[in-house]
């Protein structure tokens, strides 16, 4: 990764106000609504911000938001980068070496999962307190990597503690349901055989996806904590395995959603 494209994509985006964000928010799929929630919102569309990723999936809006959400000043990603489009591991977590280069201190990243555990049923929001890399690669794996940050970066614990004891607190007060677990990422776009299944349960995933991964791993990277949750939008059985209906993971996510955006409000209350 290049430094100038970098310092060039970050000058763009303060031109344009985006001025010192603490806490960088990545929604994911049918996950956008928290977005609207934005009080004075600045946008940046990806098609306009220099060296940026296009999103290629038509349910990802692609645009930076810059504003205020509950007295913080906020940059949420609304669209993400997956491996599935054709882009790299440096295309795909660009926007977190943005965020971090813009201020933030925190990341919150958020995610749709089928659930692996069938303990875990649809609709329900699973706290990421692990994850399996089963995409076949880093996005700290280039030359110059040690210019920002560990080169071997350190992930036995790659989602911060603190914020995590405040999210179960949070969802207890809420009488919000909250499961616990780990997250495996796989590449796709195609979902899983039952075999697939099988062996992810095995493995000890909880809940499979196909992004979150590789920001976490940049994240770390850059010491910067992390907390992320999966909103579960199908259930995983092999034994009762039917087709996915696509439309249907999107519902789920987005009637799931509200939840999702209650934990991370009063989560950047708390801060």
């Amino acid at each position: 990764m290049r430094r100038k494209q970098l310092n060039e994509s970050v000058a763009y985006l303060k031109e344009k106000g985006f001025d010192n964000p603490e806490i960088g928010i990545v929604l994911g799929t049918g996950l956008g609504k928290l977005a609207d929630e934005i009080e004075n919102p600045i946008e940046a569309h990806y098609n306009h911000i220099p060296f940026f990723p296009l999103a290629t999936v038509e349910f990802h809006a692609g645009k930076l938001i810059f504003g205020s959400f509950e007295g913080k000043k906020v940059v949420v990603m609304q669209g993400r980068f997956h491996l599935y489009e054709g882009y790299d591991f440096t295309d795909i977590t660009y926007p977190i070496w943005v965020m971090h280069q813009l201020g933030i201190q925190k990341l919150f990243i958020s995610n749709a999962a089928g659930a692996i555990n069938l303990d875990y049923k649809k609709g329900d929001i699973m706290l990421i307190e692990d994850h399996i890399n089963l995409q076949g690669g880093s996005p700290l794996a280039f030359k110059n990597v040690a210019e920002f940050g560990h080169r071997f970066a350190d992930m036995s614990e790659p989602y911060d503690i603190e914020m995590r004891k405040k999210i179960e607190k949070i969802a207890k007060n809420e009488n919000i349901s909250l499961q616990k677990g780990v997250y495996a990422s796989v590449v796709g776009p195609q979902l899983e055989t039952k075999a697939e299944y099988r062996m992810l349960k095995i493995l000890g995933a909880d809940a499979v996806g196909m992004s979150t991964v590789p920001e976490v791993i940049v994240a770390n990277h850059l010491d910067l904590p992390i907390v992320a949750i999966s909103v579960l939008t199908d259930e995983c059985n092999p034994d009762q395995l039917k087709p996915v209906d696509i439309q249907d993971i999107i519902n789920v996510a987005s009637a799931t959603e509200p939840k999702m955006v209650k934990l991370f409000r009063e989560l950047i209350r708390s801060l």
